[in-house]
């Protein structure tokens, strides 16, 4: 009699106990996909202001050429044209790469709640970059015996050596805001830099028009005026950083001491420099190799509307990458390698839909993307042909902007430079050679070769980053955050 009432006691239990595991299992899936969309709102919300941010900076420029471009003078006009060229490669380019460091280095220390070696990071790499637009500017010095070098003509020489002169202050003006940037950035305030860049947007189009018309200074008003424009970008955020209480914990201390780091600042600066400057590079070695082609005119001209709509849609994957790099960074300094790893995947998803939707807007409208750029239907006709491989490259782009913002935040800028040289310059420029050239595709082939370049460097970052053990980066994260403060201690000692 006991035993049979076992056994119904039992019975009665088991299913109980399947509903809690049932239970259990649909806790967690809840969890799960309340954590997913968790995160997918939070770096939306990062996103889509730093994207803001991103296109008030890179407009100043654009601003600036088109006020010359309004002089008259084609001489002034070509001779900006070029010295931005010249400007974004030698220069800007290379400060903007270096930079990246900080996303690695601030957003770890900010996760581990190391702020005073976050305030030396900051001031440290202020310091560094600072320094590094003293050789980059005596390069501009000789702008115009390069450009010559390099077959360019004297007069538009000159005119690109006058405007990489007065571009000087904008130089170190950019070195010190892209320091600050990086110091909002890892905190994900972000708002603080789209109200400065945005304003200092505004204000630098009635600035400009008074250098370059009402002074009569010419293409060396619109160099002067960018100058201005990015220093009051500076002023703005240097002035809420020193006195908003948000930035209390984290606020920049002017010391010697901070300049110990500048060895460590470097040991991922340089690599990061190179791992951005290598895939910008490239591109400027394609619109180089058009001018060779026949018909170099119509050549240049449409591989100019594709990097043009390309770096335009390259704003949003950037900005992506950046809210992936200060999430991944933050979390690994926070111990938490499967909230970063979660993050990675949010981010893949998110661009991946992205490049889903710009590339069928792209493809959809490719017979009247070229009408953007020119009436000539020479040129609308043979976009129109290479719109598909526009779209590819949209795509592959816009992995590559959120795999590079997971490496600056996982500290891999080693791996993705070597990734980026291999990438571009072993695979992608060799391509290109061939098929524009010995098999006469013209443009459309160096945009292959181009292509074939980004495909790999989205292969290799995808593996590196799927086979990243995140619990170990953590680890290491937390080694580095404990030896810099024995290094502190025993430097007060």
């Amino acid at each position: 009699m006991e035993n049979s009432r076992e056994m119904m006691n039992k019975e009665m239990a088991a299913p109980l106990l399947r509903k809690s595991g049932e239970e259990e299992e649909e806790v967690a899936s809840l969890s799960s996909e309340s954590t997913f969309w968790e995160e997918l709102k939070r770096i939306s919300s990062m996103a889509a202001p730093m994207v803001a941010v991103t296109v008030s900076q890179y407009l100043l420029q654009v601003v600036s050429l088109m006020m010359v471009g309004h002089l008259g003078a084609l001489v002034s006009f070509s001779g900006v044209a070029v010295a931005t060229s010249f400007a974004e490669v030698t220069g800007f380019s290379v400060l903007l790469g270096m930079s990246g460091a900080l996303e690695t280095l601030c957003g770890q220390m900010y996760g581990a709640e190391e702020y005073r070696k976050f305030g030396n990071y900051t001031w440290c790499a202020t310091v560094t970059l600072i320094l590094v637009c003293v050789p980059i500017s005596v390069v501009w010095i000789f702008t115009d015996k390069i450009l010559m070098v390099f077959g360019q003509d004297p007069e538009i020489s000159g005119a690109a050596c006058e405007y990489c002169i007065c571009l000087m202050p904008a130089l170190f003006g950019h070195a010190v805001l892209q320091a600050l940037t990086r110091y909002f950035q890892t905190q994900s305030m972000i708002f603080p830099m789209v109200f400065s860049s945005i304003t200092s947007l505004c204000l630098h189009v009635p600035i400009c028009w008074g250098l370059v018309f009402a002074l009569g200074l010419g293409h060396v008003g619109a160099a002067l005026a960018i100058g201005v424009s990015y220093w009051l970008n500076v002023v703005w955020l240097a002035i809420y950083m020193l006195y908003s209480p948000a930035c209390q914990k984290t606020r920049i201390v002017f010391s010697c001491s901070a300049l110990l780091c500048i060895p460590e600042f470097l040991k991922l600066a340089i690599p990061s420099g190179l791992m951005f400057c290598f895939e910008w590079w490239s591109f400027e070695v394609l619109t180089l190799l058009a001018g060779l082609l026949p018909n170099p005119q119509l050549e240049t001209a449409v591989l100019s509307v594709c990097l043009n709509a390309t770096t335009l849609h390259y704003f949003v994957p950037y900005a992506v990458g950046a809210s992936a790099s200060t999430r991944v960074s933050n979390e690994l300094g926070a111990g938490n390698p499967k909230t970063a790893k979660g993050a990675v995947r949010v981010v893949v998803i998110l661009v991946v839909a992205e490049a889903v939707i710009v590339s069928t807007v792209f493809f959809s409208c490719r017979h009247i993307l070229g009408y953007a750029y020119s009436n000539d239907m020479e040129v609308v006709d043979y976009v129109s042909s290479i719109a598909p491989l526009l779209c590819v490259s949209v795509s592959a782009d816009s992995l590559i902007g959120a795999l590079s913002g997971v490496a600056r935040g996982g500290g891999f800028q080693q791996i993705g430079a070597y990734v980026n040289l291999g990438a571009y310059y072993l695979v992608g420029i060799p391509i290109g050679l061939f098929l524009g050239f010995h098999l006469q595709l013209n443009a459309k082939g160096l945009w292959i070769g181009t292509l074939s370049g980004s495909i790999v460097q989205v292969i290799i970052l995808a593996i590196v980053t799927a086979l990243t053990d995140w619990q170990k980066e953590a680890t290491k994260v937390r080694e580095r955050v404990v030896e810099n403060s024995s290094k502190s201690h025993t430097a007060l000692v």
